[in-house]
């Protein structure tokens, strides 16, 4: 009889799904809307309706399910209690005690952190294969990140590992970051940072630059000007790549991981980004861990899954 495991990876517009062998062979992926009405209430409701679904799809039975693993937008514990989601509208609760009341019959549910859990997911299966250890920068909107060492997600005590994007990076920086401190990497390196940057270099210099001409300037357009030329997009380039290569330094010298993986939207500019950080990193970076490897992440959207089903099966 086969078994099957779920991975619901929970992203603030959509609900990604995935059923697995339990060998991993991933057998379909599909995304539901997330409803983030009345506190977040519909999320997981909506999340079990869809896996009862798939399971009449495929004619699974519940004795066939080995567990679910499910990734959240914010700190989870070891016990699997999320320490608040404002993408979620979620306080503090756990996923896995609420699933067993709306999913009975599946008492093994695990829970983590999203972009740690997309950490494992690459290591396992994607960018970080061949490697024991890896730390990952998810580089979107904000900043996200994780630990895998051993193939074994780092969650830390409070669930707060791999939260890089609100490392302070400049304590002078006057504008507040979302999580309410100021100067946090996610202020420099994220896509909404690097327009930032960008724009504030526009306002400081009267350097000629062709986003000059863009009415709505995004991480992107930045990225495509730098790799033609553009003086101020690569001058913006280098100030965001600086600080990341720096957090990545102080990564280093805590985890000391094999390789350092780049995700997100942002890691699709390719060597114009990539060039600059590890140079960056080289020049902050302690000895004996200058030549770790920094390499772009390959599944995508799909490693939040492939991360939740390795966490219920390692």
């Amino acid at each position: 009889m086969e078994r099957y495991i779920f991975g619901v990876d929970i992203g603030g517009t959509t609900i990604k799904l995935g059923l697995f062998l339990l060998e991993g062979r991933l057998l379909e992926k599909w995304e539901i809307p997330t409803r983030t009405m009345n506190g977040g209430a519909y999320v997981l409701p909506d999340a079990v309706s869809s896996i009862k679904a798939a399971m009449e799809r495929h004619k699974i039975a519940d004795d066939q399910i080995e567990g679910i693993g499910i990734g959240a937008p914010g700190p989870v514990d070891e016990a699997g209690t999320v320490h608040r989601c404002v993408n979620l509208g979620w306080d503090e609760f756990n996923i896995g005690e609420s699933m067993r009341q709306l999913f009975p019959e599946i008492p093994n549910v695990k829970a983590g952190n999203d972009a740690t859990l997309a950490t494992l997911g690459e290591l396992w299966c994607g960018g970080g294969r061949g490697y024991g250890s890896a730390a990952m920068f998810t580089l979107g909107t904000g900043v996200g990140g994780g630990i895998a060492i051993g193939r074994i997600t780092f969650r830390g005590f409070h669930g707060g590992a791999g939260e890089w994007g609100h490392i302070v990076m400049n304590p002078e920086e006057k504008e507040v970051c979302n999580c309410g401190k100021r100067g946090c990497l996610e202020q420099y390196a994220s896509a909404t940072g690097i327009v930032r940057v960008a724009r504030r270099l526009l306002q400081e210099s009267s350097q000629p630059s062709q986003l000059r001409n863009y009415d709505k300037i995004t991480a992107r357009i930045i990225c495509d000007l730098a790799r033609k030329g553009d003086g101020l997009s690569e001058t913006a380039l280098d100030e965001c790549s600086d600080y990341l290569g720096r957090a990545m330094s102080y990564i280093a010298c805590a985890v000391d991981p094999e390789v350092f993986l780049i995700g997100g939207g942002v890691s699709r500019a390719g060597a114009v980004l990539l060039d600059r950080i590890r140079r960056s990193y080289e020049k902050y970076a302690f000895h004996v861990s200058i030549d770790t490897p920094i390499k772009v992440a390959e599944l995508g959207n799909d490693a939040g899954i492939y991360g939740c089903m390795k966490m219920v099966y390692h």
